[in-house]
């Protein structure tokens, strides 16, 4: 029978029976306490693939052992997730369309993708981006996540995405599978556990038997319990205390350093020129301070960083601007947030569009459309509504502050939106308006004027991503009017 009239399948015939076959457009994601745990899954699938002659193509970027050999008879594509998540992302989608409909795909561990993003806010939007894409081509990927590795929100996203989500455990020698999502399909079985029994997968269902499972196997509580600490607040606390007992006197001064550095790459900039500007007037305290005072993760942006090395530079030189400048109070909002926003109101693909210089410009309207209708997800609009309480009514600016904004050699001048805030009225309606602000930064960004200045000057297939600086606007209030100073 031709490959094409073939039921896909897992190449495991118990698994198939189990999970009542696999469809066409299925991702599946296996949950794992180890990638050792992942290697029984994935050579059975990859096998069956090649002996059914399918077109097998293996994403390989993660730090773990490769799992499948270079001779396998796969395609094997090499990716370098350091290079940002615009370009990792473009990349895998540019040759997942020229694979075309009826491939197999194979990924490294995604659980790294967090580390070298340094965060699970961008896993969570890569998935999101990725397995739609790959549903619509009738493909079938297997993907393996670590288990109690990653932030509630960002396994939720994973969850709700993909169309399988499978448990797997190892207990006293034996291998579980428990099925935690089949779309459309079910059993009255299904979502068991399943222990592996020489090519065979039973069915537990003895209570005491998978509550001894599961007490083993270290399942997380529910509610804030449940709630795991996320890659990038992990960096963060090391940080914390890795500064606090270099205080005391212990001698950590490779740990500290090493961490630094990693916060430097995280918040402030991947610019070796900026970075050497950076270690030399931004210490480890200052980049706690920010964490402080920042929504979301990711890079700070230029204008943030330009602004907090001149106070730091000016500070350095004299200490009579210690008395002159004013406290500094801004806020940040990390450039994770806005792919978070165009991912979850349907922009990322008219963004990919304006990577071409020759289409840049064919859906700018469009997509400054759907960003200015669009919503925040509740966590991100949260954090504003706490950034909001604490200006209280002061007016405030929502600055533009993407990653080549007043970079070496690139201005930007005037080309993304700055928005005053008046700052008036109920909560809600301050919180409106502030959004409102905030939006129209970010269809600044994806806006005709702004493209053409990145087409000229051959920035288009740069990693531009649009943070932002929240600023209190410096004066005082006279009678009922409000006077800048």
């Amino acid at each position: 029978m031709p490959a094409a009239n073939l039921p896909p399948s897992t190449g495991l015939p118990a698994l198939d029976d189990v999970l009542k076959g696999l469809r066409l457009g299925d991702n599946i994601v296996f949950q794992v306490e180890s990638i050792e745990d992942y290697l029984p899954f994935v050579a059975p699938y990859c096998e069956q693939a090649l002996r059914e002659g399918r077109k097998l193509i293996y994403f390989r970027f993660a730090r773990h052992e490769p799992l499948l050999p270079e001779d396998c008879g796969a395609e094997v594509v090499k990716l370098d997730p350091e290079l940002g998540f615009e370009a990792f992302a473009s990349e895998i989608h540019r040759i997942i369309g020229e694979a075309g409909k009826g491939a197999y795909y194979l990924f490294d561990c995604l659980s790294d993708l967090a580390a070298d993003w340094y965060s699970d806010l961008m896993l969570a939007n890569f998935f999101m981006v990725t397995c739609p894409y790959l549903y619509e081509l009738d493909t079938i990927t297997y993907f393996a996540l670590l288990r109690h590795r990653h932030h509630y929100y960002t396994v939720g996203a994973i969850r709700d995405t993909t169309q399988l989500l499978l448990d797997v455990h190892r207990h006293r020698g034996k291998l579980y599978v428990h099925p935690l999502k089949v779309w459309r399909r079910d059993s009255p079985t299904m979502y068991f556990p399943h222990v592996w029994e020489g090519e065979r997968l039973r069915t537990v269902t003895e209570s005491a038997v998978i509550a001894e499972l599961f007490a083993s196997t270290a399942q997380p509580q529910v509610g804030s319990a449940a709630r795991v600490i996320d890659v990038w607040d992990r960096i963060f606390f090391q940080a914390q205390d890795a500064l606090a007992r270099q205080d005391r006197g212990e001698a950590l001064f490779q740990e500290t350093d090493e961490l630094y550095e990693r916060l430097l790459r995280m918040m402030v900039t991947r610019d070796p020129r900026l970075l050497r500007l950076a270690k030399r007037y931004l210490k480890l305290p200052s980049l706690l301070g920010i964490r402080k005072r920042m929504i979301g993760t990711g890079l700070i942006g230029g204008k943030s960083v330009g602004m907090l090395l001149a106070r730091s530079i000016l500070r350095d030189r004299d200490d009579k601007w210690q008395k002159l400048l004013e406290v500094h109070d801004s806020f940040y909002i990390g450039c994770d947030v806005f792919y978070t926003y165009l991912v979850r109101n349907g922009c990322w693909r008219l963004r990919q569009q304006q990577r071409d210089p020759e289409r840049c410009l064919e859906n700018a309207k469009e997509a400054q459309q759907r960003i200015l209708g669009g919503r925040f997800p509740d966590f991100i609009r949260n954090q504003f509504i706490e950034v909001l309480e604490y200006f209280g009514q002061a007016p405030l600016v929502v600055r533009s502050s993407s990653l080549l904004e007043d970079a070496f050699g690139n201005a930007f001048a005037g080309k993304y939106e700055s928005v005053f805030c008046v700052n008036q009225g109920t909560p809600e309606e301050r919180l409106t308006a502030f959004t409102s602000a905030v939006k129209r930064v970010y269809a600044s960004a994806m806006g005709e004027e702004a493209l053409r200045y990145r087409a000229r000057r051959g920035l288009l297939q740069y990693d531009e991503q649009m943070a932002l600086l929240v600023q209190r606007v410096s004066g005082a209030m006279y009678d009922e009017l409000f006077y800048p100073q």
